[in-house]
């Protein structure tokens, strides 16, 4: 039997980034209790019956007792009064964290409520689903993802290792970032792909002169990938976006301006820029593959699914 990183975890927030933490700890015994709480009745209701929290607390100040480790897990838009609410019920020595895809705004608003004594090391697992709520976690979530950890200044060495330790143990591999470089490394590898397939699915269902029939129907590989990243919680993607406008703005303009030299690279029929840089482009995805975070197998690696 391994030995925990923390004797009490709690979950605020019982989505996927939770309930899959709550998997991973039981797994390998990394916390002694895992509390958790959400908002949501039916929620707290669905993960009682899941079970993969020891106690479900109806109140996010009945979670926080006596923890260990306190995990932000909602929306990065309702962090900073989240933790303006726990703050005064959390136990010297403790641990807050969050799982928040954007760094600055959250340090900014979440910081200035912890109280002394107690040490905030703001991380952001880079694993996901399109999926939401208790019943999408599941337990190799992390397992050989990164999750990057943003410390604040003057937070104890210990406290960043025992952090770092924490998600190892969950699976994953874990990078030290400043914040700012955090939010706009984010921007260009999740961000601004997030908005694209947004767009891109939206601009389908705008056109009047293809049927919601026929976008279904006939939807090839790319546009079903658009369709899967763009499925993704609407209420977190809202956040983020307002939470990390400079960086979102930022890769949008530049991102506008490939586009443009594409365009006028297939209006000009300049095949040749177009083939160097689909060839460019292509050695991404090599990159990708031979870090070991995606598979080339057929259709991604996805199970078939019988209608």
């Amino acid at each position: 039997m391994s030995t925990p990183v923390y004797e009490k975890v709690a979950l605020l927030g019982l989505g996927l980034i939770a309930g899959s933490i709550a998997w991973a700890c039981r797994r390998d015994d990394v916390a002694g209790e895992i509390r958790g709480y959400a908002r949501s009745a039916e929620s707290r209701d669905k993960t009682r019956k899941l079970g993969f929290c020891d106690v479900v607390c109806d109140s996010a100040v009945e979670a926080v007792q006596d923890a260990d480790l306190v995990v932000l897990a909602v929306p990065v838009g309702a962090m900073g009064p989240l933790a303006r609410e726990i703050a005064p019920h959390l136990k010297p020595g403790c641990t807050v964290t969050d799982v928040g895809s954007v760094k600055r705004t959250v340090i900014e608003e979440v910081a200035p409520h912890i109280p002394e004594g107690v040490h905030f090391v703001p991380a952001h697992p880079m694993a996901g689903t399109e999926h939401s709520g208790p019943d999408a976690g599941f337990a190799s979530l992390y397992d050989n993802r990164w999750c990057l950890i943003v410390p604040t200044p003057g937070t104890p060495e210990a406290d960043v290792a025992r952090l770092e330790a924490f998600w190892h143990r969950l699976g994953a591999n874990t990078e030290r970032m400043e914040a700012d470089h955090h939010d706009l490394v984010c921007a260009v590898v999740s961000h601004i792909p997030h908005l694209i397939a947004y767009t891109m699915v939206g601009v389908a269902d705008d056109l009047s002169k293809v049927s919601e029939k026929e976008v279904i129907k006939f939807s090839a590989a790319g546009f079903r990938d658009f369709t899967r990243i763009a499925a993704s919680d609407p209420t977190m993607w809202r956040d983020v976006f307002l939470t990390n406008k400079e960086a979102t703005i930022e890769m949008l303009g530049r991102f506008t301006e490939e586009l443009f030299a594409l365009q006028r690279a297939i209006r000009t029929g300049d095949g040749e820029q177009l083939h160097a840089y689909f060839t460019r482009t292509r050695a991404i995805r090599r990159g990708i593959l031979q870090a070991g975070q995606d598979t080339d197998k057929p259709d991604f690696g996805r199970a078939k699914v019988d209608p």
